[in-house]
């Protein structure tokens, strides 16, 4: 079965980890397909640059220079670099961004109301499983490539927005009823965010709920979340969160309806 596997911004920070991941995930056998983040170098250089990291609910605003920034990032070092590690081992990875082929266009979003407010997350692409070109990746998998996905994308008209990655995840997924499986820095979702053994086994959408108004899931995991219900709804065949290093091992928390 076709698995689609999603890393955060810690684990392509961090040189240590990346390598382990990218040495299971070339072990994987079958089709497959990588989706990346990049937030914490993106933060890192905007920093360096003196560009302020704004984020609402775990998700970042992307301004015209933000977004100019989490292009080089993205699509430039953290894509290239993953693609590099995984042809070391003999992975036959090709980097895209949305653009590429068009492989994935998205729609900026327009402003939303957060608790009463109405916020403009600026230069943000949403993304549907209807905005996956399955036929263009379709043809990479039967050639034997395994994609690599960062979080950029194009709305078709001459226009880079930025996606959230688990967003762009969670469609590949769906638009190729694939299993998604995330992966970070943590060995699943947590009970207690400061205990690595707290590890939920199960969340549904009634668990989730309630977890979230008691505050044990909050921030970026209320997205990371979202996005694995969504996928299940819409064609994804199976999600699982669990922690990069443990990509071939039965782990992490399984996400059902």
């Amino acid at each position: 079965m076709l698995k689609v596997v999603k890393i955060g911004g810690n684990v392509v920070d961090n040189p240590a980890m990346l390598e382990k991941f990218t040495e299971e995930f070339a072990q994987l056998p079958g089709e497959k397909i990588l989706v990346h983040g990049g937030g914490v170098m993106a933060g890192k250089v905007q920093e360096a640059l003196g560009v302020e990291v704004v984020k609402i609910q775990g998700r970042r605003v992307t301004d015209a220079e933000t977004l100019r920034v989490v292009t080089m990032v993205y699509a430039g070092l953290c894509n290239k670099n993953i693609v590099a590690l995984l042809q070391s081992r003999g992975c036959n990875a090709i980097g895209l961004a949305g653009c590429d082929a068009s492989v994935i266009t998205a729609r900026r979003r327009p402003p939303i109301d957060i608790e009463g407010s109405m916020v403009d997350f600026g230069f943000v692409g949403d993304v549907t499983a209807e905005s996956v070109s399955v036929p263009v990746v379709r043809a990479l998998l039967d050639a034997g490539m395994v994609p690599v996905f960062c979080a950029i994308n194009h709305d078709g008209k001459g226009n880079l927005l930025n996606t959230n990655a688990d967003t762009i995840a969670s469609s590949v997924a769906s638009a190729l009823g694939a299993e998604l499986v995330t992966c970070f820095e943590k060995r699943g979702v947590l009970r207690d965010k400061d205990d690595d053994d707290s590890v939920i086994a199960h969340i549904n959408p009634e668990s989730f709920e309630r977890m979230k108004q008691e505050g044990s899931i909050s921030d970026g995991m209320i997205p990371k979340l979202q996005n694995a219900f969504k996928a299940l709804r819409e064609g994804a065949v199976k999600v699982t969160i669990k922690h990069s290093s443990e990509l071939l091992s039965d782990s992490g928390t399984v996400i059902s309806l």
